[in-house]
């Protein structure tokens, strides 16, 4: 199990649904432009409870305008005509309309993606983008590509993805939005996971080494702004992004085994993690999880117990949502100093909380973990019955 954590990928696919339907690219949402629109598909939203008691009330009245007199069914049908006969004229333009119909292809599109619907979801993304160039709307293209990029990422399809970013990432640029641009470099930190994820060695490295260098010469440029001119929640955000991808490139280094290149950004990850976030938020416990399963994969245990240690602490203290990785980690660094009993019981509580969560691929990693432990025992009963002869 302390295996698993260095080869999670950034977008690990089982975790990406509600990511992907939350937010795109921080620099290019459209949340206003969808914020407008809430109460033209509310109905959307309706409960089945609400669909069925609504369906009900209906029945029931109608039953009784048919057993009642001539004048209650005269009534039913004036009220019939009112709501369904009106003569008022759509006040929206050709334009608005496709808006709208943009919109609601989006959000349509964005709901099928979180209920893991994702070919209904890639199909209604296909005709937006349509919609989006037919209108010129150069604010959707960008957003619907950024969609359909994550959405062909989380189906496996990275040749596509990276075409889709790329073609994101082209239309930014021609908008006249910086190099160094924080909604640009996320795009580029997503192009390095698709290159790592080919084996593009090269491609991956300078991917990598483009997002970190621009994010630093960034910061370095803010800090000698005047006073009122420095944002706050930009540098915030800036440094929040050169964390993740300190942490992307230190997995992909681990999975590589180029584990002092690793230990090296998930130290300077945790760190920016600590200081911008605090020492309990969820990531900065990932973060120092699998520094600490780094550390022990090099031997250095009595560094990376402690680590792990504080990290489940944490963890249980805030319920942490991945409080299993953390457990089996721990328990696999256990397992590498010889305390198997230990080991054991943190693996049965990692199991029952992955079971729980519904993570099949954290099950089957504790499951391993597991059997490892049978085969040390058995091992050391070997060598303790070869001692005694």
């Amino acid at each position: 199990m302390a295996l698993s954590s260095t080869c999670r990928a950034l977008l690990a696919k089982t975790r990406l649904f509600k990511h992907i339907t939350s937010e795109t690219i921080r620099n290019i949402s459209v949340s206003g432009f969808y914020c407008e629109q809430n109460q033209q598909i509310r109905c959307l939203n309706v409960e089945p409870r609400q669909r069925a008691a609504s369906s009900t009330s209906s029945e029931k009245y109608q039953d009784a305008g048919s057993r009642g007199a001539p004048w209650t069914r005269t009534a039913w049908a004036v009220m019939a005509f009112s709501l369904f006969s009106t003569t008022e004229e759509d006040p929206r333009d050709e334009a608005q309309k496709k808006e709208d119909d943009l919109i609601l292809l989006l959000k349509k599109a964005k709901l099928s993606m979180y209920r893991g619907q994702l070919h209904a979801a890639s199909g209604l993304l296909h005709q937006a983008v349509v919609l989006a160039h037919q209108t010129h709307n150069t604010t959707a293209i960008i957003y619907t590509y950024s969609l359909m990029a994550n959405l062909a990422y989380v189906m496996g399809q990275l040749d596509n993805a990276e075409k889709l970013f790329k073609a994101a990432m082209s239309f930014m640029l021609s908008e006249g939005t910086p190099q160094d641009d924080n909604g640009v470099i996320e795009i580029s930190l997503k192009l390095a996971t698709i290159y790592a994820g080919q084996n593009k060695v090269e491609l991956a490295e300078h991917g990598y080494r483009f997002c970190t260098e621009s994010l630093e010469a960034k910061l370095e440029k803010q800090k000698e702004l005047p006073a009122e001119e420095q944002s706050e929640e930009l540098r915030k955000e800036t440094r929040l992004l050169l964390g993740l991808c300190l942490d992307s490139r230190a997995r992909y280094r681990a999975s590589s085994s180029h584990l002092t290149q690793a230990t090296q950004d998930y130290q300077r990850a945790l760190l920016i993690c600590r200081e911008e976030q605090g020492e309990s938020h969820p990531q900065t416990l990932v973060l120092m999880s699998d520094l600490a399963t780094i550390l022990d994969l090099q031997g250095h245990h009595a560094e990376a117990l402690p680590l792990v240690q504080r990290a489940v602490e944490l963890g249980r203290a805030s319920d942490h949502p991945d409080q299993h990785v953390l457990l089996g980690n721990m328990a696999g660094i256990l397992l590498h100093q010889g305390e198997l009993e230990q080991s054991v019981g943190l693996y049965r509580e990692a199991l029952s909380l992955a079971q729980a969560a519904g993570d099949g691929e954290a099950v089957e990693q504790i499951q391993e973990g597991l059997r490892q432990v049978v085969k040390k025992k058995k091992e050391q009963r070997n060598e303790t019955e070869a001692a005694q002869q």
